[in-house]
């Protein structure tokens, strides 16, 4: 048994036993055997202050019965005629909390299985078997749960038996259990529907709506079809649900109807209020139920009548005018329908208090605009409402057309003067008292904008200054704020384009660098604290148009297109002439496109574009230009293919020869893809013996192509041929190109190089020489010489090789290892091939040069002369004897340096000494040069003469920057 207790605690007793019931707590008790619970009440405890009034509603008194199973003590035995169906049952429980059924099938923990076939209701307990088996002969027992206490009992056992006396035939189904003809439900409950039949064979069961509704997803059927579940019952879940058992015998079918009840639910409830003597009250109390509630108000725990007028209760509202100390209370709504009902509480205070100040002053100092309006509020706390008079200094103030005392008490004063400035008091008065509240007003200069509305006329990149400036009471701070289209202007954003210029007394603001976006009304808006005025400005921005809207491309030609567009705005400059660009795959970006008229004015919205190329790919686009300048340009239209002719372009750099022995190799610079007019493009390569009388003809299919081979075994070698090349396309053949003389291949060198000599130059470099062949004859030419060479210790296999261009005589092989020998052979070469070898020379490099370098180098200075000694490099026993000395100077200013030649271990410049110089020495051998000193820089010097020393080389880590130690001697 549930209880609510919304709003109180109470202590009831039930045989002996005290339970403590909390505020808003449900309670399920459970009665010991044998015990009853006395008539009791349900109440609820309401309380205000000063009074507690204790509202009592009774209940209906309800008696628990003992928790117990009651089993049919006759029939311990149930016998069954084969196939019959069979129904086991329990004696009806009474019992207040969730109970659950469940039957043991001989012995525990075994348990019967609900199918098709067997099914136990949860509404009585019964077991009901559709077609007896006799699978299903064996002893029952009926297992009945407490879900709350989780208790559990049994029954005695039932014994199923078979009787052999008959045998039961086929039936149509009986439905033995079926739900109730009408079902209240309640809202978001959940509502389970048993149907189960028995026959033979075994009923199948089925669930729908007559009224053809179909099931929500929501509404679950059991394993056995037995049970029809519906969670959450709502509005649109009620109706007639119909359960149809059925076999091959027939069928039967029992229907019920649910019906939605909810219980009252407020919505909307009253609220504690505090009012004066003489005002109205008014509570809504609202409350969703089904069937719609009906609504009373209690008082203090009595309920309240309407014998006066003044108070009514309309649809659950409850409205009281003209308020008395008396009306001051607890009051209570209740909504209340068949299945339940709610409250709601609230406070009702009337006060009555003399007029007082305390809380709503009047303001010290009112501060208004000569010519304006100004309202004085005056709002005692009194009840009930009394009278309200004004004075202006000691003498009462009388009302006008422009001072007036308004229904609230305020004042108000219209068109004010500044005679109108002083001191007001305010007097309230009721019957339980007289106060009094005063403040000053004190009239100021209005504020006016003295700046023209006006409109301003820039272009895009000037600055412009908006104006705002006006004229204000001298003892009132100013605030400006700036609106660019009704939008407020952040100074601190927007790309920094706007700035305040106008210092603390006027609002001026700069735009810098003004762009098209900026057009627009500004607004400058100025406030103090009596009055504000606001004042607006257009600001027109001429820019270059904005690009030209629906290019379209029609009537296309080979060469030529029709182009047309519309205007796009012109930003406030008139367009005078448009140009119309051109692009393809093979122009490098947009190109100016050649236009009839050649020039296109501000009215003109058309051109045909010439000059095009056939059988190309074109994308067109416009640019507008007014005095301002050139706008962007339009968008790309639509890509057009201009129509394809015959091919006009012939090949450039018609050559040839070179190839092998009976050939005749014919070159040319393949047309471009955009000259080629058309698809199917190729050549037409004519040839012809020079003074033959007919051509030859060969056709080549690919457009890349760029030679053509023709061989034929009777081509003499290097015979000169007429040679031209023409083009076609689909549309036809063209032109060809120009004749050109080309000879065919030539035969390779017949002869090898004589008089082969090699000279070893240094420890690198290797000098060959050689008698040349005939240059030129009727059957070959000579292009140059291949040299190979190779170490002793290599294969000729590996040999490098080096060619020259030209009837060069000698050649010099560089980057060769030091005392090392090599072989050395050449030959001829020409377009067709390599001649035979020459004989093979041998040849030694000389020992490597010194690898030391010098050291201990000194200098001095004296006048324009300059003196460097150094110590003489020793060459190591594998090393080149020392010849001599390079020495390499250069001013620090220039990139390349002088080279003098010395046998000696010193040398003598004539330089001028007021210039820095930079000077390494190298030594020189057979085998080349060797490495050179440390640089060394020579400062220039002020004095007349001066020493310097270059550091031992030995001494200098490899990282440290070398020093210079200079010392100045001065001769007097």
């Amino acid at each position: 048994m549930n209880f609510e207790i919304p709003s109180f605690k109470k202590k009831i007793s039930v045989v002996g036993t005290a339970a403590w019931l909390s505020p808003g707590m449900m309670y399920s008790l459970l009665v010991p055997v044998g015990a009853k619970v006395s008539e009791f009440a349900l109440g609820h405890w309401e309380s205000y202050d000063p009074l507690i009034v204790l509202v009592w509603h009774t209940a209906a008194c309800q008696h628990l019965q003992l928790f117990k199973v009651v089993m049919g003590q006759t029939d311990r035995e149930t016998d069954s005629f084969k196939p019959c169906g069979a129904v086991q049952q329990v004696s009806p429980l009474v019992f207040l909390t969730e109970l659950t059924y469940s039957w043991i099938f001989n012995e525990y923990p075994s348990f019967v299985k609900q199918d098709t076939r067997r099914f136990v209701s949860q509404k009585t307990g019964n077991l009901y078997i559709a077609k007896v088996e006799p699978s299903d002969v064996g002893n029952y027992t009926c297992v009945v749960t407490n879900t709350v206490t989780q208790s559990r009992v049994q029954g005695p056992p039932t014994s199923l038996v078979l009787r052999n006396d008959g045998i039961m035939g086929e039936y149509e189904p009986k439905i033995e259990v079926q739900f109730p003809e009408v079902l209240a439900v309640a809202k978001g409950l959940t509502v389970k529907l048993e149907c189960f039949a028995l026959g033979n064979p075994v009923p199948a069961i089925t669930w729908r709506r007559p009224d053809g509704v179909p099931f929500p997803r929501k509404v679950d059927v059991g394993k056995s079809s037995g049970v029809l579940e519906i969670p959450y019952f709502q509005q649109e879940d009620a109706g007639q649900y119909e359960c149809t058992a059925e076999n091959s015998r027939g069928k039967n079918t029992v229907k019920g109807r649910l019906s939605f009840y909810a219980s009252p639910h407020l919505v909307e409830k009253p609220q504690d209020v505090q009012k004066a003597i003489d005002e109205s009250l008014l509570w809504e109390c609202k409350a969703s139920a089904k069937p719609k509630p009906s609504y009373r108000w209690l008082k203090n725990g009595e309920p309240l009548e309407s014998f006066e007028d003044r108070i009514q209760v309309v649809n659950g509202a409850l409205s009281i005018s003209s308020l008395t100390l008396s009306d001051t209370g607890m009051y209570q709504c209740i909504a209340e329908n068949r299945h339940g009902r709610v409250f709601a509480n609230a406070e009702l205070r009337v006060i009555a208090v003399a007029p007082d100040f305390s809380n709503s002053v009047l303001k010290a100092q009112t501060l208004a605009r000569q010519g304006g309006d100004v309202l004085i509020e005056c709002r005692p706390r009194m009840s009930p409402r009394g009278m309200i008079s004004w004075r202006k200094g000691k003498e009462a103030l009388r009302e006008s057309h422009r001072v007036s005392v308004l229904g609230n008490g305020s004042l108000r004063i219209s068109n004010i003067t500044k005679q109108d400035a002083g001191l007001y008091t305010c007097v309230a008065r009721n019957q339980f008292g007289v106060a009094s509240s005063a403040g000053t007003l004190v009239v100021k200069e209005p504020t006016i904008i003295t700046s023209k509305a006006t409109q301003l006329d820039v272009t895009v990149g000037e600055s412009v200054v908006v104006p705002c400036q006006v004229s204000r009471d001298p003892s009132l701070d100013v605030r400006f704020t700036w609106f660019f289209n009704e939008q407020l202007i952040n100074f601190g954003s927007h790309g920094g384009y706007f700035e305040k210029v106008g210092g603390v007394s006027a609002g001026d603001i700069m735009i810098r660098n003004i762009q098209l976006r900026h057009a627009g009304r500004y607004t400058c808006a100025v406030q103090t604290k009596v009055d504000s005025a606001s004042i607006a400005t257009d600001v027109v921005v001429r820019g270059p148009p904005d690009p030209p809207l629906d290019i379209k491309v029609d009537e296309v030609t080979e060469t030529t297109s029709f182009v047309s567009w519309s205007p796009g705005p012109d930003n406030h400059s008139p367009v005078f002439a448009y140009n119309i660009q051109i692009r393809s795959p093979f122009s490098l970006g947009w190109q100016a496109a050649k236009t009839v008229p050649e020039s296109l004015g501000g009215q003109q919205l058309s051109a045909r574009v010439v000059e095009l190329s056939p059988w190309v790919e074109y994308e067109f686009r416009v640019l507008a230009t007014n005095s301002v300048g050139t706008g962007e340009p339009s968008k790309p239209s639509q890509k057009i293919r201009t129509k394809d002719t015959l091919p006009r372009t012939t090949p450039a750099r018609v050559s040839g020869g070179g190839g092998s022995r009976s050939e005749l190799v014919i070159t040319w610079e393949p047309v471009p893809e955009e000259l080629q007019c058309g698809p199917g493009f190729g050549y037409v390569v004519a040839f012809r013996p020079l003074g033959g009388q007919s051509w030859m003809q060969a056709a080549v299919t690919s457009p890349d192509a760029s030679r053509y081979i023709f061989k034929n075994e009777s081509i003499p070698p290097f015979s000169p041929f007429h040679v031209k090349v023409g083009v076609y396309n689909n549309k036809g053949e063209g032109l060809f190109g120009p004749v050109t003389t080309i000879y065919s291949a030539e035969e390779e060198p017949s002869r090898a190089p004589s008089r082969v000599r090699a000279k070893s130059l240094s420890a690198s470099e290797v000098e060959v020489s050689w008698k040349p062949l005939p240059w030129s004859t009727s059957r070959t030419r000579i292009m140059g010489y291949e040299l190979r060479y190779w170490g002793t210790k290599d294969k000729p296999d590996t040999a490098s090789v080096m060619r020259t261009v030209g009837n060069r005589t000698s050649a010099v092989i560089r980057g060769l290892d030091p005392s090392s020998t090599y072989h050395i052979k050449l030959k001829a070469y020409n377009s067709a091939g390599v001649g035979p070898d020459s004989v093979v020379v041998n040849v030694t490099t000389k020992r490597p040069p010194p690898s030391q370098s010098p050291d201990k180098v000194t200098w001095n200075t004296t006048d324009s002369k300059l003196i460097l000694k150094w110590d003489h490099v020793k060459s190591l026993e594998n090393e080149s004897e020392v010849m001599g000395y390079k020495v390499m100077y250069k001013q620090s200013r220039q990139s390349r340096p002088s080279v003098v030649e010395t046998n000696s271990t010193s040398l003598e410049l004539s330089l001028p000494v007021d210039e820095d110089y930079i000077i390494q020495i190298k030594p020189v051998s057979e085998g080349g040069e060797g490495s050179s000193s440390k640089q060394i820089t020579i400062p220039r010097i002020a004095v007349a003469h001066a020493i310097g020393f270059a550091p031992e080389r030995k001494a200098l880590p490899v990282l440290i920057t070398v020093s210079l130690y200079c010392t100045v001697r001065t001769f007097l």
